[in-house]
């Protein structure tokens, strides 16, 4: 910013006093509001654009109906409209994927930040962040392919499509996310922290578990939810490998179907605009964001619950 001197005092020693902003910075400043301005505005869209047609299905279906039926036939005559089916397909994917990426993802990271060379760690980390630039249709189509049929020579008679597979892919998939943003929170601990405890006689793995991980507690969770978020979001990866049929079942060998698959296939079909069968469109896209962000608000609060501040 631009500064004057001015004598205002007895001493006649100079004051500095600010007299305007450069016009550079104010453009900036205008710049990142604007971009605030419009993510908060296409939210509110996203929400409007749910909510109008999900307002017009529940006064047709209610409630009840919704949640409280376990049969999931929306295009059948007579259509059922019960979502738990679906809802139980999308945490069951879910699960398996967060039973791959959340440990192998905080172990990758601890290896990375405690015990890697420098040269390892310049090697290692760009080779599995790019697994996040693999297309997720190739990777359905590798669990379809390839992992499906290598789980039935081990044995494991699981169907054609089935939930484990879709959720070791899904998991497969969010092992960089994980992994880098917890790596990057273990590298923010600071030193000294470490040091203190190798003074006291603590070994490396002691320091790693029980300093360095607590200290980074708060990204750590939050890398955790983000891959748990983006499990529960993905579409391609279940469309083509958990299969179309919906059913209560937490088994991983059984095809599934998620709420996000349900979404890409009946949208992409040629269901009448208007109908209340393309009413269950936005219906199940209004639980879905429902249910991630629940799921924000309490991460939200865990991170600030266990957030540390150093100096």
């Amino acid at each position: 910013m631009a500064i004057t001197s001015s004598t205002t005092n007895g001493g006649g020693r100079p004051q500095l006093a600010a007299t305007s902003r450069r016009l550079g910075e104010r453009a900036i400043i205008g710049a990142l509001a604007l971009a605030a301005v419009i993510s908060v505005l296409v939210t509110v869209g996203i929400v409007v654009a749910l909510l109008i047609p999900s307002v017009e299905f529940f006064s047709e279906i209610p409630f009840a109906e919704f949640f409280g039926t376990s049969e999931w036939a929306p295009l059948f005559e007579p259509p059922a409209f019960g979502v738990p089916p679906l809802i139980v397909g999308t945490l069951s994917t879910t699960f398996w994927a967060c039973l791959v990426a959340l440990p192998l993802g905080l172990g990758t990271a601890i290896y990375l930040s405690e015990y890697a060379r420098p040269r390892v760690r310049s090697t290692v980390k760009p080779v599995l962040e790019v697994l996040a630039g693999i297309p997720t249709v190739v990777l359905g189509y590798f669990a379809l392919t390839v992992l499906t049929p290598f789980l039935r020579a081990l044995g494991w008679q699981v169907e054609i499509f089935n939930a484990f597979s879709a959720g070791v892919i899904i998991g497969i998939l969010l092992l960089p996310t994980v992994t880098s943003l917890s790596e990057d929170a273990m590298t923010a601990v600071p030193s000294s922290l470490r040091e203190g405890s190798f003074g006291l006689g603590a070994n490396r793995f002691q320091v790693s578990t029980r300093v360095v991980v607590p200290a980074a507690i708060s990204g750590i969770i939050a890398s955790f939810v983000l891959a748990i978020s983006r499990a529960i979001g993905e579409t391609t990866i279940v469309l083509l490998a958990a299969g179309q049929l919906a059913r209560v079942s937490f088994w991983p060998g059984e095809s599934v179907m998620t709420m996000t698959a349900f979404i890409a296939g009946t949208g992409s079909g040629d269901v009448p605009t208007g109908s209340i069968e393309y009413k269950t469109i936005f219906a199940v896209g209004l639980t879905l964001f429902v249910l991630t962000f629940i799921l924000n608000i309490i991460s939200i609060r865990m991170v600030r619950r266990f957030r540390e501040i150093y100096e």
